[in-house]
């Protein structure tokens, strides 16, 4: 029996919880999870990351069409408020939150015990710039994908509110491997 392919993008500004929907979706239904943001950090200079405007999502139309595109609609105090309490360890890109996702030990990560950053960009002085920036880049990109009939949007100020809607919409596209329940 051939395995589905299903080819899907999640759209979002920084610190709208992407990271932590696309982990639940490879997870529930056996997809794989391409992080255009961990690539992007590490592969900067090659400018690696896909699709944050329209040029590049005009790219990735050559490619492959997509079956789904989910933007995450989150208000601009909770994305500031979860990004400037955000700590990442740099060498496996895991993700702390201070407020709902704290590390065992304040400033060290949980599994190999050494130190975690605060990227600049995460610092409270920069969000509002980075946060402007989304907007202004993604919107062309949203009004494609919605043109095309493939977006799906989901509104909240907390993932595992809007993670039941994004697994249903998942299940009617391909069966879940585990139930949405394990979260």
């Amino acid at each position: 029996m051939a395995s589905k392919l299903l080819r899907a993008v999640i759209l979002g500004p920084p610190g709208s919880g992407k990271g932590t929907v696309c982990q639940r979706i490879a997870q529930n239904f056996g997809l794989q999870h391409l992080s255009s943001g961990h690539f992007l950090r590490e592969n900067i200079k090659a400018n690696t990351g896909f699709p944050r405007t329209l040029v590049q999502a005009e790219s990735l139309d050559k490619i492959c069409e997509l079956d789904l595109v989910i933007s995450l609609n989150i208000p601009f105090e909770t994305l500031k408020d979860r990004l400037s309490r955000r700590w990442i360890h740099p060498p496996s890109g895991r993700v702390y939150n201070l407020d709902f996702n704290p590390p065992h030990v304040h400033g060290v990560d949980d599994i190999t015990g050494e130190p975690l950053v605060q990227q600049e960009d995460d610092k409270p002085e920069a969000v509002a710039v980075r946060l402007r920036q989304y907007k202004d880049v993604a919107k062309p990109v949203i009004e494609l994908y919605k043109s095309r009939g493939v977006l799906h949007q989901f509104s909240g100020t907390e993932t595992n509110k809007i993670w039941p809607y994004v697994y249903t919409l998942f299940s009617n596209k391909i069966t879940p491997i585990q139930s949405k329940e394990a979260y």
